[in-house]
């Protein structure tokens, strides 16, 4: 991810570190880890156990609702800023941590309103009820 090695150059040109104790840094940054990854492996196994292809650009065949995509309409970009600010907090970047917003403003430009835009035209008022009970990111 283009952010995390901004991040790391940044945090190379002016070192800023997490003002917090070493295991708590670790420990925050496991558990974002960790929930990052379960969201993604979550929402790969959904794709998987449909039929359906993960990757955006391919046709989607149906709506998954369930699973992960009950709680958030976008578990794997979710799970990248959470393992970016993961990273960021285990290695003591704050600047990794801090360019997260950045992040997911990008997905949400780049491919987000893109990939809305494809499902309200292929499914209608499923994927608008869908929109209107779960939110994009938490």
């Amino acid at each position: 991810m283009a952010s995390i090695a901004l991040g790391f150059a940044l945090h190379w040109l002016q070192p800023l570190m997490f003002p917090l104790p070493a295991a708590l840094r670790y420990g925050l940054g496991l558990l974002l880890m960790t929930s990052a990854i379960r969201l993604a492996v979550g929402a790969l196994g959904l794709f998987r156990r449909t039929g359906q292809n993960p990757e955006p650009w391919k046709t989607t065949p149906a709506i998954i609702t369930t699973g992960v995509y009950a709680r958030t309409r976008n578990p794997m970009y979710l799970a990248m800023g959470l393992l970016q600010a993961g990273i960021g907090l285990l290695s003591g970047a704050v600047a990794v941590a801090l360019l997260v917003p950045l992040t997911w403003f990008t997905i949400a430009r780049t491919a987000i309103v893109h990939e809305e835009a494809y499902l309200e035209r292929k499914f209608g008022q499923a994927y608008l009820d869908y929109k209107r009970r779960v939110r994009r990111w938490l």
